[in-house]
């Protein structure tokens, strides 16, 4: 019969060892190989439908892009090895799914072009290289953010560097950070990049690291006002003047998606770090204060409220009119439930058919029952996100990783909302499906950490190392101690 152990955690060990989970690698391969098929298959479909020739080529292009996944793969394998197995197949499918539907009006834009006489250059090239460029941005972060709770050092700089970077647009003249009358962008010589999509990334780092430094100060150390107890100013301070300034930055840039979702994951952020409903009822009458602010200063938002409530109304051709919702409306009623088939509908007819209304485009060509299949993938990244958020044991771990998982969510239902006229459409871009580089690299580095928590999440834990048991103070036995001779004595005597 063995000794009791002495240390408690290590008898549980012995007890009850933790269990030593699977990490579900080589599932994850698979499902990346079946997303690669999906996508090759969904080539093919357009090309037929297209009338445009099959060669074996569409094979070698089903098989690169399958190459360059399982790249990231071999990453993950290397550098997160208990991560989430099905996030990034999740990703790979809606990626895969994106370059198809940017590819497919590509070719109806050929052909206009063809026919006007004027040169075309097919977009799908440059996301392509987005995508590869986002995967290299992806393994770096993994390599680099190995433990994230690091990230917590960090937390203040990454909170001033992202509301830099909202800024930087606003103050830059229009033609350097313009487009279609949002100044959110950077022009820079060679490309244009969209800061506000990295910016809401090292936002929420700064929010959930000033969560957890602060919980405990938000819940005991104010004072009650209306029988609710409400945190210090000084307490409070950084977070209002962060959450107040980044959504001003957005309201003046006339970004209101972006403001909506930013205002979004705070108020969620807010909410999981205290558990107060309060907290959730006073920020949403911020919000209809807001809207009811914005609604009388800028001309855009009374536009948009009145194309949302009359999309075929008078100003269904003005400009600024309801031409873009009500061409997005007959495209998802021409696909129906099933669709008019991936090539065969007329997506290209819709304004901006690539970015903001892809999720238009895909329910026209592949219907309802398509576009229901898309968001359970948008729905299964959050719920496999909060699934780590909640099993992770560190408390910024949870806060980050849920603010991560939730920022999926609300991002595509603002889209697919403003898409579908279930709210005032707002113009941001649908995570992975749409094309825009900036979009695709900000939600990879999102997937990166992501990954990285549920790494730390599904990570067997460390078994304490054993000590060495001590005897009770009780049955601890007097040794006598010799005195050492001194010098010039020999067996007790003086020489």
């Amino acid at each position: 019969m063995g000794q009791p152990l002495a240390d408690p955690v290590s008898a549980q060990f012995a007890t009850n060892p933790p269990r030593d989970l699977p990490n579900r690698r080589n599932t994850e391969l698979m499902l990346l190989a079946f997303a690669a098929g999906l996508v090759t298959i969904a080539l093919v479909l357009v090309e037929a439908n297209q009338e445009q020739e099959l060669t074996l080529s569409i094979l070698w292009l089903g098989l690169a892009y399958l190459g360059i996944l399982s790249a990231a793969h071999l990453a993950v394998r290397r550098w997160a090895p208990y991560a989430d197995p099905v996030l990034l197949p999740c990703v790979a499918l809606l990626n895969g799914i994106g370059l198809v539907m940017i590819h497919r009006i590509d070719l109806a834009k050929a052909e206009k072009a063809l026919q006007s006489g004027k040169e075309f250059s097919p977009e799908v090239t440059k996301q392509v290289l987005f995508t590869v460029v986002s995967l290299v941005l992806f393994v770096v972060v993994l390599v680099v953010v190995n433990d994230h709770r690091t990230l917590t050092r960090y937390g203040y700089t990454f909170g001033l560097i992202g509301i830099v970077a909202l800024a930087l647009p606003a103050v830059l003249p229009s033609s350097l950070s313009e487009v279609n009358g949002a100044k959110v962008w950077l022009k820079l010589p060679f490309f244009s990049i969209q800061p506000g999509e990295f910016a809401k990334i090292l936002l929420m780092i700064f929010f959930a690291s000033f969560l957890v430094s602060k919980r405990d100060l938000f819940m005991v150390a104010g004072k009650k006002f209306l029988g609710v107890e409400l945190p210090r100013a000084r307490d409070l301070g950084p977070i209002l003047i962060a959450a107040a300034a980044s959504i001003g930055i957005l309201v003046l840039e006339k970004d209101l998606g972006t403001s909506l979702l930013y205002f979004s994951i705070i108020l969620v952020m807010l909410y999981v770090a205290t558990e107060r409903v309060i907290w959730v009822v006073v920020g949403l009458s911020f919000f209809v204060a807001g809207c009811l602010i914005a609604y009388n200063l800028f001309t855009h938002v009374q536009q948009r409220v009145e194309n949302w409530l009359n999309p075929l109304g008078p100003r269904y051709d003005e400009l600024g009119g309801s031409y873009q919702l009500a061409q997005g409306l007959f495209g998802l009623g021409t696909g129906g439930v099933g669709g008019t088939g991936l090539g065969a509908g007329r997506p290209d007819i819709v304004p901006a058919a690539s970015t903001d209304f892809i999720t238009a485009s895909i329910g026209e060509e592949i219907g309802f029952v398509g576009l229901a299949a898309v968001l359970m993938l948008y729905l299964l990244i959050a719920m496999r996100g909060m699934r780590s958020a909640l099993a992770v044991r560190d408390t910024f771990g949870k806060l980050l990783g849920g603010g991560l998982a939730f920022t999926i969510v609300m991002q595509i239902f603002v889209v697919v909302g403003g898409v579908t006229a279930l709210i005032p459409e707002t113009g941001i871009t649908a995570p992975f499906l749409s094309q825009g580089g900036s979009s695709l690299l900000a939600n990879y580095i999102l997937v990166a950490l992501l990954l990285r928590i549920s790494d730390a999440a599904r990570k067997p834990a460390t078994r304490p190392k054993p000590q060495q048991r001590q005897a009770p103070i009780a049955e601890a036995h007097t040794v006598m101690v010799q005195r050492p001779p001194a010098a010039g004595e020999t067996n007790g005597r003086t020489t």
